[in-house]
């Protein structure tokens, strides 16, 4: 994760900016930099993001994800019904099956959301730390 330190930095408070450097051709040796620690980056590179989107609100995500759960049950069962009224048996698809796993998948997500709310609003308070950064004020003494 080093590779994003400018980005945490950020998240801090801190101001980044751009140095031109030179940089020199390789002399010796071979580079050791191959499709594995691409993979990496790109590992890292959508943890960092979600870090950034979702840190605050994670119920953003796991919300949004439980309710396509939801909605795909709902329909999943409208089509049970649907295809039973044509005279399929619910043995006879995997529809019901569907419904009962996108229900439990998405009742999962929204309480797997509420958890991760809770968990982050008692690291914050537990640490006495602030969810946002001042970066100006006006007309206050601080002593």
């Amino acid at each position: 994760m080093h590779r994003f330190l400018p980005i945490y930095a950020k998240w801090h408070g801190a101001r980044i900016t751009e140095i031109p450097v030179n940089h020199f051709a390789r002399t010796t040796g071979k580079s050791k930099y191959g499709l594995e620690r691409v993979l990496k980056v790109i590992l890292d590179l959508v943890t960092v993001k979600f870090l950034d989107k979702y840190m605050m609100k994670p119920m953003y995500l796991f919300g949004f994800w439980g309710f396509v759960f939801l909605m795909a049950s709902f329909l999943f069962v409208l089509l049970t019904f649907w295809m039973r009224s044509r005279g399929y048996y619910f043995s006879q698809t995997p529809l019901p099956m569907m419904a009962v796993f996108s229900f439990m998948t998405g009742v999962i997500c929204v309480l797997l959301g509420l958890l991760a709310e809770m968990i982050t609003r008692t690291f914050h308070e537990s640490q006495n730390k602030s969810i946002y950064l001042v970066k100006e004020t006006r007309n206050l003494t601080i002593t």
